[in-house]
């Protein structure tokens, strides 16, 4: 079957949030509809379909009587803030993961990592766009497993794999988390909470690690 052509506002979206993510539009800048329009070839309506799900997910504000405006970088307490939520949470996600997911999940689960693999071995901005997209979606899958709704919930308000992305462009992000995700995921599969922890804990704290340096604390 023939995957359905994504809607322009899809497109647009897509495009956006690849400029967002590489910095090449930085954050604070004023965002013009008309202009941005013209840079990608659409009408004015999917530009603003693409700029109301970026502003949900964080990535734009919208000022009253002035318009967008990409969102600032995370400040340095809220990087830290951040990282030692997961560091509590994440782990205990993985572990129930590992003991409550089912054989259907596991499966879609593991696609997915297949899927983030394949984006990596090719160092694209956009590659890395979609891979910032689907690693908050392996993030979340794994807490909706571990059938912790509260969790889930706090996951989804944080958008945090939009805004971390965002703080360094490089192929080697991607190639390390596809590595710890590999380790996640075979503790899943064999049903080791215990390993699952402290494999996803490992993890988040690596990604922090490559994180750290590419931003200026405040």
């Amino acid at each position: 079957m023939i995957a359905p052509r994504p809607s322009l506002g899809d497109e647009a979206y897509e495009l956006m949030l690849a400029e967002l993510i590489s910095l090449r539009i930085p954050p604070g800048e004023k965002l013009s509809v008309d202009g941005l329009a013209r840079q990608f070839g659409v009408s004015q309506t999917p530009i603003r379909a693409a700029l109301i799900r970026l502003e949900a997910e964080g990535l734009v504000v919208k000022k009253h009587n002035t318009g967008y405006n990409v969102a600032p970088q995370l400040s340095g307490s809220r990087f830290r803030d951040i990282y030692e939520f997961r560091l509590l949470i994440e782990p205990a996600a993985a572990a129930a993961a590992a003991l409550l997911a089912t054989p259907s999940e596991v499966a879609a689960l593991a696609e997915l990592a297949e899927e983030m693999s394949a984006l990596a071995d090719t160092d694209t901005e956009a590659n890395y766009s979609k891979f910032a997209l689907m690693d908050g979606e392996f993030h979340a899958r794994i807490a909706e497993a571990g059938r912790n709704t509260v969790i889930c919930e706090a996951l989804e308000r944080l958008y945090t794999h939009m805004h971390l992305f965002r703080l360094r462009y490089h192929a080697a992000v991607a190639m390390d988390a596809v590595k710890e995700h590999d380790a996640i995921m075979r503790a899943i599969r064999e049903g080791d909470g215990a390993a699952a922890q402290v494999a996803m804990q490992a993890h988040i704290a690596a990604s922090r690690d490559r994180m750290q340096p590419y931003f200026n604390a405040t």
